[in-house]
């Protein structure tokens, strides 16, 4: 069983697959944490990467790659990224969003950030990481066709949304 929860800064992806993997006694891998660990690997912050990988397409190639590949040999996992719905052949796909406000109170409360400084740095990551996959993958991140669920995070827990996925998987 190999699911992937996608969703921008903030929506509660990693949270909900952390919840879903412990439910389902499976792994859970973060692509996120994979940019996170390969922006610290360069001393640069994640939005600070982010910009550099504009100009490298290698960075993305290379999640893109290392999530599919943990992904295929696992066989069971629930794997959160921004893009692993379009790189991972899953049985599950879904698509967690929230309000900008709501997605940037919860990077303030993970990263100690101003919510201001929160929201400033969501718009600009989430413009480049457009830019970026359009430009590379010619994904539209705005186009949700790929996803089998799309919830609104603001509207339930993780604990909820797990709950969901796992009504989801009886019927599929």
């Amino acid at each position: 069983m190999i699911i992937t929860i996608g969703g921008p800064a903030g929506s509660g992806t990693t949270t909900a697959a952390k919840v879903l993997s412990e439910e389902l006694g499976i792994p859970y891998l973060s692509t996120g944490a994979i940019f996170r660990d390969m922006a610290k690997e360069h001393g640069m912050t994640a939005v600070e990467f982010s910009k550099f990988a504009e100009n490298n397409t290698d960075i993305d190639k290379e999640i893109d790659k290392r999530q599919a590949d943990i992904a295929h040999e696992s066989g069971n996992i629930v794997v959160e990224g921004r893009l692993s719905a379009y790189f991972i052949e899953a049985d599950l796909k879904v698509w967690l969003t929230a309000p900008l406000n709501v997605r940037a109170e919860r990077v303030h409360d993970r990263e100690s950030k101003s919510i201001e400084q929160a929201a400033s740095e969501i718009k600009i990551r989430e413009e480049s990481e457009a830019s970026r996959y359009k430009e590379i993958h010619g994904i539209d991140v705005y186009d949700y066709d790929i996803y089998d669920v799309v919830l609104n995070s603001n509207s339930f827990s993780p604990k909820s949304i797990s709950q969901i996925i796992l009504n989801i998987l009886k019927v599929i």
